[in-house]
């Protein structure tokens, strides 16, 4: 009879420690979600999908490109997709570019910078800094400058020349928001070099080869792997920073219209697009997309000229063929780690965090499931419980990382350096890590090189970012005034967060229930090991 009593005690303390734990009472049940789309972005979503699969979480993406997310995304064969543009109604080929009917919101979810990676080297060392203009992009990109020692590149280079070998552009051979984003960029900057090559206005989704060198390769992985192959030298193509990051190669410097070089760090990719304009027009199927002019000629010396969003296209139907409860709660959950947690790892993964504006209205975007299905719990998502770098918790108005942004050093500046720091290590360049600038140019890793002209960067710090607007300078100095770089801490931007509280009050319910359970089961399972020895004596 004790033992009975004891047993029927320790159950229901078990139900009273599983009651305690949050969502016991109505467990929430998720169902695999499914998407493609955009290899742009999908270093970062596969992080994601990895952090929540411990959550019971089952999400699958396999890339392909936006142009395939779209489409898929409109023939009902997924339940998201992922893309750098929106539906374009008709494609520059001619063909549909709709949902098909299908009802859909886009919602943001990463920041980056499309970046121009490169395998140039002398003397068997890889080329590391490595400068160029916008301009001279547009004209490798078009056939227009073909070989490493053109008189342009020199330039770019403040004198240093390379050795005659043949440009190889690797662009995207399948329909790509990249090269969308890409194409936007050159049609808008350089019309008078991009449009007599594509032969029309406007961007494309699959990039016109017409002749020369050029290589096509499907998705950013390919092109990347391309670039670091065995027969890469003299190759230059272009994907998110954070493929070059992840395979240790180095990026190009680009002229910003400051004058200065700089690449896409999440610092300079998040002062850029503090200048990019947002459809806000709640009525209009456009809500939330991009209009990156003014990015692309923002005059602060930081700026990276071509930094976008990446979008989530999400079904919003009450009828959706592919949705049901569990689907839509997986994705409202899954977004919402992206949005909050998640986003402290955009940086370190070569992208940029989203600013407070677009992750509450993301928030926006997600409250449309909810609405098509009110089984959809939505509970406890509040923007201010976010561990998002780009948040100060005492000002929610503030973008940390775009206010603390070092300034560029002053050997990135055009008729200085080039520095002699390498590319493509995810560090914003200054004038405390240039090494004193050295013009001749960093190769293996080395702020040394051989081919090198010119010399020490001319001394002096960067100006000061001024307002155009104002007249004013931008707030935010990026040194201390002992001259070190400041840069943001994701941990502590957000003080005294809920979720925190709630974590650890979970954490010492357990505790105690292991401390009031586990003592009885083991008695229970020695009294039972001991009856057992003693029914088997003869």
């Amino acid at each position: 009879m004790t033992r009975l009593i004891r047993t029927v005690v320790a159950f229901a303390l078990s139900l009273a420690c599983v009651a305690a734990l949050p969502g016991a009472a109505n467990a929430t049940v998720y169902a695999q979600i499914e998407g493609t789309g955009s290899t742009w972005s999908e270093l970062i979503v596969q992080q994601w999908i990895a952090d929540v699969d411990a959550n019971g979480m089952k999400v699958v993406y396999t890339g392909g490109g936006s142009t395939k997310g779209r489409k898929d995304f409109a023939q009902d064969s997924t339940d998201f997709a992922i893309s750098e543009i929106p539906y374009q109604g008709t494609d520059e080929q001619g063909q549909a570019d709709t949902s098909n009917g299908r009802d859909y919101a886009y919602l943001p979810i990463v920041a980056g910078g499309t970046a121009f990676t490169y395998q140039l080297k002398i003397g068997g060392e890889l080329v590391r800094n490595l400068r160029l203009s916008g301009e001279t992009i547009a004209k490798i990109f078009t056939n227009k400058i073909t070989n490493w020692n053109d008189p342009a590149i020199t330039k770019d280079n403040n004198g240093r020349k390379f050795p005659s070998m043949p440009i190889k552009p690797v662009v995207r051979s399948d329909g790509s928001g990249t090269t969308a984003q890409f194409t936007t960029w050159m049609d808008h900057e350089y019309p008078s070099i991009w449009r007599p090559y594509f032969g029309q206005s406007g961007l494309t989704s699959y990039y016109p080869k017409n002749g020369g060198q050029m290589i096509s390769q499907a998705g950013s992985d390919q092109v990347m792997n391309t670039i670091k192959g065995f027969a890469g030298n003299g190759t230059i193509g272009y994907v998110e920073y954070s493929y070059p990051l992840n395979a240790d190669y180095p990026v190009v410097k680009v002229l910003n219209k400051a004058g200065y070089f700089v690449e896409p760090t999440q610092y300079n990719t998040a002062v850029a697009l503090t200048r990019a304009k947002i459809n806000q027009d709640k009525s209009s199927q456009l809500y939330l997309t991009q209009i990156l002019d003014d990015v692309y000629t923002n005059p602060d010396p930081r700026a990276y000229p071509i930094s976008s969003y990446s979008y989530m296209i999400i079904p919003t139907g009450d009828d959706d063929p592919r949705m049901t409860t569990a689907k839509r709660q997986t994705l409202a959950d899954f977004m919402y780690y992206s949005l909050c947690s998640g986003q402290t790892k955009a940086g370190p993964y070569g992208y940029s965090p989203l600013p407070l504006n677009l992750v509450q209205a993301g928030f926006d975007q997600i409250a449309k499931l909810k609405k098509a299905d009110g089984a959809v719990d939505l509970t406890d998502r509040d923007v201010k419980s976010c561990n998002n770098p780009t948040f100060d918790g005492k000002n929610l108005s503030h973008n940390v990382l775009a206010e603390k942004a070092p300034q560029p050093a002053a050997c990135d500046k055009v008729g200085a350096g080039p520095c002699g720091t390498a590319t493509g290590t995810n560090q914003p360049s200054t004038d405390e890590n240039t090494g004193g600038g050295e013009g001749g140019g960093a190769t293996g890793g080395d702020t040394g090189g051989s081919d090198g002209a010119g010399g020490p960067a001319a001394a002096g710090d960067a100006p000061t970012a001024i307002d155009p607007d104002t007249g004013l300078p931008v707030a935010g100095d990026a040194t201390t005034s002992s001259g070190e770089a400041v840069y943001a801490n994701p941990t502590e931007l957000v003080a005294n967060r809920a979720v925190d509280q709630r974590t650890f009050g979970w954490l010492a319910v357990l505790e105690l229930c292991a401390l009031v359970l586990l003592p009885g089961f083991y008695v229970a399972a020695l009294r039972r090991r001991r009856a057992t020895k003693a029914g088997g004596r003869p």
